[in-house]
């Protein structure tokens, strides 16, 4: 009977442990339908009442949410026409603007419809990896609200491949979708050969994707960031090429390397090396990835985290090294350029710096859906009062500048 007892007290506590969690997860439904309905009628509601209130949930629950949210296109439906000014080509595509959603948002491709209903000109999804696996242990996720930033460990948590692909082969089936899609790629931590994760990833995504991008820069899987070294890139980005030739359809998909902040500028001459070399060559730069340095952070009670940090203590050392990139490019590489930006004047610097093309994240968990929507038409006005006629004209016009904050 004491047996029965305890069983019976067990199975009484998971109850309560689930309706917990279920009471959260509701919560924050309803805080986000508030805040979309809300959105609909006054933007200031939703930064005033909303934004704060989804806040006090747990950050990955959070994130969570806000998948879901536009995965069931319960999020508002962008009311902005894109000025001809935020119009730019992509690779034989035009984009209606170069506003991005960065990879790490949608990691499994779930949400691209919602994505796009907020006005981005194109969405990444991933770090995709070949086999589904958790990532970290949680918590892994951490908001530092005074400096609007996020520390993440995430580490790759992906539902794989074939998950992945399935989704985007069904987006890619409907006629009225037709968005720019890149896919992240990334290895499994405990992978046996991290470059066959790679060219696995081109083999699979090449055909559906718009472009892709060759991940070696997170900082949360042991051993990835030391494939940004000459040799191991070099290797690397023979074999991604190599299998990218090979493929019966879409052969000449775009590849975009993403990488660390924290390089050197020796690191980044070697990588130019690299990537000049007809047969380790890429179409474009991803600068950058999240940052290990706590220097901008160092009074917060959560420096002392591990994960990558993104936001605005992020933005300088981004914008310094898309100059640098675009200057050791010669401008002849395309750069989308990442790390801070939550106003159309953040992504004004990062394209007079070098970028072609920006995206956005973290400002988004502050900010909320009209951020998009904002970025935009700022931007749009600061190129027509500089004098500039399209954000093509504006690449690279001030790199000097920020050369010269190194």
């Amino acid at each position: 009977m004491d047996q029965d007892h305890l069983k019976n007290a067990k199975n009484a506590t998971r109850r309560i442990g689930r309706l917990r969690s279920l009471g959260i997860v509701t919560a924050g439904a309803a805080a986000l339908v508030a805040g979309i309905a809300a959105y609909k009628k006054q933007d200031q509601l939703v930064r005033t009442f909303v934004m704060p209130a989804v806040r006090l949930l747990p950050a990955e629950t959070s994130h969570q949410l806000a998948v879901l949210a536009c995965k069931y296109r319960v999020c508002p439906v962008s009311q902005y026409e894109d000025e001809q000014n935020l119009h730019t080509p992509f690779f034989g595509r035009m984009l209606s603007n170069p506003i991005g959603i960065a990879a790490g948002f949608d990691k499994n491709a779930e949400a691209v419809g919602g994505l796009q209903d907020l006005g981005f000109g194109f969405i990444e999804v991933g770090t995709v990896t070949p086999v589904a696996q958790e990532g970290n242990p949680k918590p892994r996720v951490f908001r530092l609200a005074e400096e609007k930033a996020i520390i993440n460990r995430y580490g790759f948590n992906s539902e794989g491949h074939q998950a992945v692909l399935q989704r985007l082969r069904l987006l890619r089936s409907k006629e009225d979708f037709n968005g720019v899609v890149g896919v992240n790629l990334g290895r499994n931590k405990s992978t046996m050969s991290p470059i066959a994760d790679y060219v696995q990833g081109v083999r699979v995504f090449g055909p559906v994707a718009d472009y892709l991008v060759i991940n070696v820069s997170s900082p949360n899987t042991k051993g990835l960031r030391d494939m940004q070294t000459k040799d191991k890139l070099r290797e690397l980005l023979e074999e991604v090429n190599d299998t990218r030739s090979s493929l019966d359809k879409n052969k000449n998909v775009p590849i975009f390397l993403k990488l660390s902040p924290d390089l050197s500028l020796d690191d980044m001459k070697d990588i130019v090396w690299v990537i000049k070399r007809k047969k380790s060559r890429v179409d474009g730069l991803i600068v950058s990835n999240t940052t290990v340095s706590r220097d901008q952070i160092e009074s917060s009670k959560l420096a002392e985290e591990a994960g990558g940090l993104s936001g605005p203590p992020l933005k300088s050392l981004s914008t310094v090294m898309i100059a640098q990139m675009y200057q050791l490019t010669d401008g002849k590489v395309p750069i989308i350029g990442v790390g801070g930006i939550a106003t159309g004047s953040d992504a004004y610097e990062k394209i007079e710096a070098g970028a072609s093309y920006v995206q956005v994240y973290t400002a988004l968990v502050y900010e909320g859906p009209a951020l998009v929507e904002n970025i935009k038409a700022e931007l749009s006005a600061l190129i027509t009062q500089q004098g500039y006629t399209n954000v093509a004209d504006v690449v690279g016009t001030n790199c000097k500048f920020y050369l010269a904050k190194k």
